[in-house]
């Protein structure tokens, strides 16, 4: 017996990549699913596990260690398999050496993400079988279990789970770890190299390898509990309901209709056991199929000829909760309580401190600029009072999207001018391409690098620009002023500036805007909340003083407050919050009467 552990799902997925004999691991940062790696990390030295620069990289390095024998797993969230995508696809054609689990983290609700796609549907695009985990428990035995199946269909697994199983927590039982020999490199053109001859072998192959897999879903994953079915008791003369599910939804599921119904639950849901759910069908008199956001499972069913009730009533966007799906099935409201008291708003902001705060306080001043944005904690920019920012699309797009509309608005004749804002690692992500085709076809924006030395949104991990990796090596600090210029860019239109200076931003910005073609304006300063490296230390200087306001001095015009810092609030009169204080000055900058102080 081992030793029972109380795991959110990304850490029991983590525990069971490592009792599988997982060897390499790679992901790129992105909830719900970083904290997959940060586990996977503290299994050093049995795992070597890495920060990627996307989820492109991420997976085609996870491929060649399966290509090179080992076992190998690479994860992100739902949005960063579109990113991967391209070698997914070819990937499933060509099957694996050492067993190889892609973990997409879906986020149904958007948590913290730009769409809710729903990516089920890529197990069927790329036919690569899908398993579904419900709880901790299952994220542990089904990584096991993914990295079985994966070597023996010859095929890439995807573990799909959503934002509610990754972080919340349950019971597992560990198991302790097994070591699998590497498979020896064997040259296999016909197999790895897919030109079309290639391919159109492996095309055929992905045929014969489906009804294999479709032929356990339905009978060796029932067997061995994977596709399970729990007959429910009704009362006497009722009607027999049954109900469908997978992942988080059955759990809601399972409180809702409670022992009544008999649940037919699907770990396995690609490829779809349909001659399982028929015969669970034929022996209930009323069947439901309780999934989230996209009726994926309710359309195969249906597809077969099975008549079952889902999307009729069960929301087809948003997370679903037990409350929601009971309201839908039964029209029966929850409980609630109230009270006279109201919830103080307190809708996502920059930190006290933050260092873009300075440069959007700054482009918030000129009416004359499109500003593009871009993922990452900065997005908030966009948020009053700042209002910086006025589109966000996709990791990278910030640059992409500024190109085609500076190309636009010069053909149009518009006097607009384009800023196109994006993160350090989000430059790394995607933007080094998007930049370099700015400077291939001459387009005039200007790209403003947000390097904080973190990658701050989803949790203070290292990238390309920190030094650092995952495992804590020391590594090479890519220079971004460097790499913008042999791109492509001038070394007269690059400015590298300290964004909490008001003063030195706005000169840059101006100068920018100004040049002679595009142009590079680096901000750079640590993330508030990042813990300082003895390099950080030598290279910025400490903020070790706090802002008061003198109200002898000020004059209440809350010019101040146009920073949106959250450390200044105001009733009658402006206060600055010296709990929250950083010291950072941009408030002091912004007063016209020298009303806000340092001590």
């Amino acid at each position: 017996m081992g030793e029972k552990l109380l795991l959110t799902g990304d850490e029991a997925v983590a525990r069971g990549a490592w009792e599988a004999g997982l060897e390499f691991a790679s992901a790129y940062p992105g909830t719900p699913s970083t904290e997959i790696l940060e586990n996977l990390a503290l299994y050093k030295p049995d795992v070597y596990a890495e920060w990627a620069p996307n989820e492109k990289v991420a997976l085609e390095s996870a491929i060649g260690a399966s290509l090179a024998g080992v076992r190998a797993l690479a994860a992100m969230k739902h949005v960063g398999v579109n990113v991967a995508a391209d070698p997914l696809f070819t990937f499933s054609y060509t099957g694996v050496t050492g067993g190889m689990v892609l973990v997409s983290a879906d986020d149904p609700g958007l948590h913290s993400s730009q769409n809710e796609q729903d990516n089920r549907n890529y197990a069927q695009a790329a036919k690569v079988l899908m398993l579904e985990p419900a709880d901790s428990a299952e994220c542990l035995a089904f990584t096991k279990l993914a990295f079985g199946l994966s070597e023996r269909f010859d095929t890439p697994v995807l573990l799909r789970m959503t934002t509610r199983v990754c972080h919340s927590k349950s019971l597992v039982e560990t198991g302790e770890r097994v070591t699998v020999p590497a498979v020896p490199y064997e040259k296999k053109i016909q197999k790895y190299v897919m030109t079309p001859a290639n391919a159109r072998v492996r095309r055929a192959f992905l045929v014969d390898r489906y009804k294999d897999e479709l032929a356990f879903a339905e009978k060796e994953a029932l067997e061995a509990g994977i596709n399970r079915i729990e007959w429910g008791t009704p009362a006497e003369g009722s009607e027999r309901v049954g109900v469908v599910s997978a992942g988080v939804a059955y759990q809601y599921a399972k409180e809702v209709f409670g022992e009544e119904a008999s649940y037919l639950k699907l770990g396995i849901t690609w490829p779809m056991p349909v001659e399982t759910v028929r015969d669970f069908a034929s022996k209930v008199d009323k069947l439901y199929v309780v999934e989230e956001v996209d009726p994926y499972m309710e359309d195969r069913i249906k597809a077969a000829g099975i008549d079952c009730i889902g999307k009729a009533v069960i929301p087809e966007w948003d997370e679903l909760n037990t409350d929601i799906v009971r309201k839908s099935v039964t029209g029966e409201a929850a409980a609630t309580l109230t009270s006279e008291l109201a919830p103080v708003p307190r809708p996502p902001a920059l930190c006290a401190g933050c260092p873009h705060r300075g440069l959007f306080y700054a482009l918030s001043k000129r009416k004359d600029i499109i500003i593009t944005g871009d993922i990452g904690c900065y997005t908030l920019g966009s948020a009053p009072p700042l209002s910086a920012m006025h589109t966000t699309f996709c990791m990278g797009g910030s640059i992409s999207t500024g190109h085609g509309a500076s190309k636009a608005l010069a053909k149009s004749g518009s006097d607009l001018k384009i800023v196109a804002v994006i993160g350090d690692s989000t430059f790394f992500h995607t933007g080094v391409n998007s930049l370099m085709n700015v400077t291939y076809n001459s387009s005039k924006i200007v790209a403003v690098i947000l390097d904080n030395r973190i990658t701050a949104m989803t949790g203070q991990q290292e990238n390309p620009g920190t030094g650092y990796t995952l495992q804590g090596d020391v590594a090479p600090e890519i220079d971004i002023p460097k790499l913008v210029e042999a791109i492509g860019i001038k070394k007269e239109n690059i400015w590298t500036v300290n964004p909490l200076k008001l003063d030195e931003t706005n000169a840059a910005i101006d100068a920018a805007l100004a040049a002679d073609g595009p142009a590079v304006v680096v901000t750079k300063w640590p993330c508030v909340l990042k813990k300082l490296t003895g390099e950080d230390v030598d290279r910025y200087k400490a903020l070790g003083t706090k802002c008061y306001v003198d109200q002898e001095l000020c004059k209440n015009c809350k010019i101040c407050t146009k920073t949106g810092c959250v450390a200044i609030y105001n009733s009658d009169h402006v206060e600055i919050n010296e709990e929250m204080c950083t010291g950072c000055t941009l408030c002091a900058q912004t007063c016209p009467f020298d009303a806000i102080k340092e001590r």
